[in-house]
């Protein structure tokens, strides 16, 4: 294989940096592009130079030229077109989170192990490098036994309002927390067993948007290790960054404090003060760099390769499992219990 042939399905904020990336980079070849809106499939095709475009990914996947089918579609449609490329016998890569029910991303995995396709979930923070050194640390005992850990990942209000057209189909869990769910989990090598989680609805219900502000939610791991997870996004637009996020472990004999609210650089003009994010992604000398081209290069590294991919679909299942629960607890006011793997 020279290069992964890739059809790419969504052409939102992600689906369109995915296109940017793949695009650019010599082991990939994006061969058709697929989102619900025409103008939008002509808008990418044109910008990126690609040939096919559809409005239905059905009929993409009649292709015989697809290795690999990227699903970046909003949160809770990633199921149907994951489950109908691995059908259609491709590789799938999904934004996070992998699937928004348990079911769905059980059915994901037993298909892929029928069909003997590979998934890979776009958990990109793995690809931090202080976050990669949060895990080599934690493998090697120096901070102990982990006893506990937090996370904040909280926007401005503009991301609910503005950024995303469907951030009333979801929650800030769905699309904050995933991220350090995910590390967290990889951190402590340890699953996920029960949840509670309080939320509250008020600053975007008031503008017609039926989703939480701000949710807060404590998970167990099966290591007796517990963490805390809190998701907004009603913070104010005067806020200097547009995420504030923080994480950190707690361990026997030592702890980790990572704060990502400021990335290296601070900008004061006569307009604002801000905190610039560039280790995601940032355009240096005409390519994007950063965590998620990583994440991205090395599916295709493990589509070449036949290596298992750095974020499987048991990764993404477990991560699904976890904020279930806790959106349960959201409903129910109880602790509850997270689904766990089928044998």
């Amino acid at each position: 294989m020279d290069r992964v042939r890739l059809g790419i399905i969504g052409l939102g904020i992600m689906g369109n940096l995915y296109v940017k990336i793949f695009s650019a980079h010599p082991l990939a070849e994006v061969v058709a592009v697929c989102a619900l809106e025409p103008s939008r499939v002509d808008e990418i095709r044109s910008l990126y130079g690609i040939r096919d475009g559809y409005v239905d990914y059905r009929k993409m996947l009649e292709r015989a030229d697809l290795d690999a089918i990227v699903v970046a579609t909003p949160d809770r449609h990633h199921f149907e077109p994951a489950r109908d490329a691995l059908e259609s016998g491709r590789h799938v890569l999904v934004e996070k989170p992998f699937t928004t029910s348990v079911k769905e991303a059980d059915e994901l995995i037993r298909i892929s192990r029928r069909v003997g396709k590979m998934i890979q979930v776009s958990f990109n923070h793995r690809w931090l490098s202080s976050y990669h050194q949060a895990k080599e640390t934690i493998q090697s005992g120096q901070i102990g036994v982990p006893l506990a850990g937090a996370a904040r990942k909280n926007d401005t209000i503009y991301v609910a309002t503005e950024y995303l057209s469907w951030a009333g189909e979801t929650t800030s869990a769905w699309f904050l927390s995933s991220h350090d769910i995910d590390l967290m989990r990889w951190w402590l090598d340890s699953e996920p067993v029960e949840a509670r989680a309080w939320g509250r609805k008020e600053v975007l219900a008031a503008r017609g948007i039926p989703t939480y502000d701000v949710i807060q939610a404590q998970v167990k791991f099966a290591s007796g290790a517990f963490a805390t997870f809190e998701s907004a996004w009603v913070y104010p637009n005067t806020f200097p960054s547009i995420v504030d996020s923080f994480m950190e472990v707690i361990g026997t004999a030592g702890h980790l404090h990572m704060d990502r609210k400021c990335e290296s650089i601070e900008i004061s003009t006569n307009e604002r003060f801000s905190y610039p994010k560039g280790f995601l992604t940032a355009e240096i000398f005409g390519r994007v760099r950063g965590a998620f081209p990583s994440c991205l290069e090395d599916f295709l590294y493990a589509l070449r390769e036949g290596t298992t991919p750095r974020v499987t679909g048991i990764d993404g299942r477990q991560v699904t499992a976890a904020l279930e629960a806790i959106h349960r607890s959201l409903e129910t006011g109880n602790t509850e219990k997270v689904a766990a793997l089928p044998e």
